[in-house]
């Protein structure tokens, strides 16, 4: 990993009430890398990026976005330092009320005193870098599910970020989709400089863009290592979890009696339910 890291987080605890969420993580993002974070559903990894986003803070711990401890800013300064950064929601999170050129626009207008004319070369040129400038006039109605996603993924490069957010970025693709998706944000990252999180659970296909990985199971920091260094992992939760395989340290069957055991017994009587 570089020595001139974007993100650090250090010791990292996060709990809602008494529910722990996550504990002890470590997690270094380098600039000009992909990094992604795998897991399971509900391990942790979507507030993750909430707890760098700044819309979380951490029970104990530290997250740190260039010089700056992200939980220690005031409002002003989180709101400067969102400038910087660019988010990919689930499933693109487009505003359905505003054209694919509206929606690209959005924080051009909002966070700069830009001119409309300027706005209009700079929202085309994102567009084009997406594959959709001819799409600019349409609604997000109109849009396929994979059209959609690359929208969001111009809005979320429209400030030219330094860290851009991907939170399960391939969800509900084609196969097609999913593929150009994936070219697009290794691209797109050289392409501006940036650093990239990308939160997901679709292995196989993060694993051909990134440059490291880190894998969360139950809040905490399992594995990690370069794509080809979890591809050849003998740790059995990261094997079951790269070619997915139905049983092993996460059991296909839910904890039971033995099965010759209870199939002996004699069922009880069923209660009638007006009984």
């Amino acid at each position: 990993m570089s020595d001139d890291p974007l993100v650090q987080i250090r010791d990292l605890n996060f709990a809602y009430d008494n529910r722990s969420v996550l504990s002890g993580i470590n997690i270094t993002i380098p600039r000009g890398k992909v990094v992604a974070i795998m897991g399971p559903s509900g391990c942790g990894k979507t507030t993750t990026l909430r707890l760098i986003g700044g819309q979380l803070r951490p029970t104990s711990g530290e997250v740190r976005v260039g010089s700056q401890v992200v939980h220690e800013l005031s409002d002003s300064g989180l709101y400067q330092l969102r400038r910087r950064m660019g988010m990919l929601f689930q499933f693109g999170a487009l505003f359905t009320d505003m054209s694919v050129y509206d929606n690209v626009a959005f924080q051009m207008r909002e966070h700069t005193d830009l001119p409309e004319e300027l706005i209009h070369d700079l929202v085309l040129m994102k567009l084009h870098a997406v594959g959709l400038r001819g799409a600019h006039s349409l609604m997000p109605s109109e849009l396929s599910g994979g059209m959609a996603r690359r929208v969001a993924l111009a809005r979320a490069i429209a400030l030219d970020p330094m860290l851009i957010m991907y939170d399960e970025p391939f969800a509900g693709l084609d196969p097609i989709s999913l593929s150009i998706v994936g070219d697009l944000i290794r691209t797109l990252n050289d392409a501006l400089g940036a650093s990239s999180i990308v939160v997901t659970h679709d292995v196989q296909e993060s694993l051909k863009i990134v440059d490291y990985v880190y894998f969360v199971s139950e809040g905490q920091i399992v594995a990690e290592g370069t794509a080809e260094e979890i591809k050849h992992s003998k740790a059995p939760y990261v094997h079951q979890f790269v070619w997915g395989e139905a049983d092993g340290p996460v059991p296909f069957q839910y904890p039971a009696r033995p099965y010759g055991e209870e199939m002996m017994e004699q069922p009880s009587k069923p209660t009638a339910w007006w009984s």
